[in-house]
C-alpha cells in the first residue's frame, strides 16, 4: 500500500537557513518510500489461473467414450514453470503452454469423475482447479420382475439389515438403537435358534459369513464386529473411513461394504484396511442408496434403499447388469394398519440354487425365482 509521511517542522526567525537545507531531503525521502511501498506491492506473486473445458460437452459422459480436454491459464505475473493435467488423479499431460489441448481421452471408469490441474509458477506459487462429471454406463440392464415359489415366517420385529443363508439356516442382523442384535434362524418356522443383542448405542446394520466368522457393521459408529459362528462369541472389533456403514458381503476373499452412496468399498478381512472403491451407475445414471449386499455367482445383488428394486452389479467396473423389479411381492400379506418398511434383505443357497428376499418388520420371507422380462 502507499506509504504517507508528513513532517511538519517548526522554524524560528533565526532558523530559517534550516528549511532551505532540509526541504529537499524530506521530498526525496518521501518520494523514495512511496516508490518503495508500490514497487513491492506490483511484484506481489499472484497465482494462475486455469479453466478446463471438456468437448464435446454432455450432461453425462458414456463409458468407453473418448472426449478432448482444454486447459487455459491466465498469468497476473511473473513466468509457468509446469502445468499438469490429472484424470482420476492420474497424471496424464505436463506442458508448459498457456493454452493447451489433450485429445482422445478415454473415460474408463464409472460414477462421478474429475479433471483437475494444477498450474506452477516458477517461483513456486500455484493454484489449482477441477472440474467433475458423470460417467454412465455403456450396457443396458436387464430387466427382471419375479416368480414367488415358497414364504417362510419371518420376525415382525426384525428390523433386517443384513442376511445370510448358512447351512440350512437363515442369519440376520437387525438395526435401530435398543434393539440390533445377531441372529440364527430355522428358515422354516422362524424360531430363533441364537441370538447376540448389541448395546443400545449401537445400531445394527449388514452382516455376511467368511472363513467361519460372522462380520457385522453397524450404522454410524464406523465399528464393526467379528463373531464365531459357532456361538456368537465377539472375537474382534474393527473401524472402518465411511461415515456410515449399510450392507456388508463378502467375494470369499474380501469384505464388501455399502455406505449408503454410490460406492461399494472393498475391505481386508485381516486388517480392515480398503482395497479399492467401485462407483455404480446403470445406462442413465448413478445409482445412490445401494443398500442389503449379497455375492452371487460372481455378481453383487444390492437392495436400492427405499424402493423394490435389485440392482445386479458387475465387481470390475460398477456396471448395472440387472434391474429386479419386486413391486407388489407383500402385498397379500398386510393389512393397511400393518407396521412395515422398505425391502432391505437379499440371500442366496447356492446348494440349491435358491434366492431369498424379504424387508424390514415383514411378516414373511420370501424365496422367488428371478424372471427376465422380454
Amino acid at each position: 500500500m502507499p506509504f504517507t509521511l508528513k513532517i511538519e517542522i517548526v522554524l524560528t526567525d533565526n532558523k530559517i537557513n534550516m528549511k532551505k537545507t532540509l526541504f529537499p531531503f524530506v521530498v526525496v525521502f518521501c518520494l523514495f518510500i512511496t516508490f518503495f511501498s508500490c514497487s513491492n506491492q506490483s511484484k506481489r506473486s499472484r497465482k494462475p489461473v486455469s479453466n478446463i473445458t471438456i468437448l464435446p460437452q454432455a450432461q453425462n459422459y458414456v463409458f468407453g467414450n473418448e472426449v478432448s480436454v482444454r486447459v487455459e491459464t491466465k498469468l497476473r505475473n511473473g513466468e509457468i514453470d509446469i502445468i499438469q493435467l490429472f484424470y482420476q488423479g492420474k497424471l496424464i499431460k505436463e506442458s508448459k503452454e498457456l493454452d493447451f489441448t489433450v485429445s482422445n481421452i478415454e473415460l474408463n471408469e464409472i460414477g462421478r469423475n474429475s479433471f483437475h490441474v494444477i498450474a506452477t509458477k516458477t517461483d513456486e506459487v500455484n493454484n489449482s482447479r477441477s472440474v467433475a462429471f458423470n460417467v454412465v454406463s455403456d450396457i443396458i440392464p436387464k430387466k427382471f420382475t419375479y416368480t414367488t415359489l415358497k414364504d417362510f415366517p419371518h420376525n415382525r420385529r426384525f428390523y433386517t439389515q443384513g442376511l445370510e443363508y448358512h447351512n440350512g439356516y437363515m442369519y440376520e442382523g437387525t438395526g435401530e438403537y435398543g434393539s440390533s442384535g445377531l441372529y440364527k434362524v430355522n428358515l422354516n418356522t422362524g424360531e430363533i435358534v441364537m441370538q447376540h443383542e448389541l448395546a443400545e448405542k449401537y445400531f445394527g446394520e449388514g452382516i455376511t459369513i467368511l472363513n467361519g466368522n460372522i462380520y457385522q457393521l453397524t450404522y454410524r459408529a464406523q465399528k464393526g464386529f467379528v463373531y464365531q459362528l459357532e456361538n456368537f462369541a465377539v472375537i474382534d472389533s474393527f473401524t472402518f473411513r465411511s461415515q456410515e456403514g449399510w450392507g456388508l458381503a463378502n467375494d470369499g476373499k474380501y469384505l464388501i461394504m455399502s455406505n449408503g452412496t454410490h460406492e461399494l468399498i472393498w475391505l481386508d478381512p485381516t486388517d480392515f484396511s480398503e482395497v479399492k472403491k467401485v462407483q455404480v451407475a446403470n445406462n442413465r445414471g448413478i445409482i445412490n442408496y445401494l443398500n442389503e449386499l449379497e455375492y452371487i455367482n460372481e455378481t453383487i445383488y444390492a437392495n436400492v434403499y427405499t424402493t423394490n428394486l435389485i440392482v445386479q452389479i458387475e465387481p470390475e467396473t460398477g456396471k448395472v447388469l440387472s434391474e429386479i423389479n419386486l413391486d407388489g411381492i407383500l402385498n397379500m400379506y398386510t393389512n393397511p394398519t400393518d407396521t412395515i418398511d422398505y425391502l432391505n434383505g437379499i440371500a442366496y443357497d447356492s446348494n440349491l440354487d435358491r434366492f431369498f428376499v424379504t424387508g424390514k418388520w415383514w411378516p414373511r420371507l420370501f424365496e422367488i425365482e428371478l424372471v427376465e422380462l422380454k
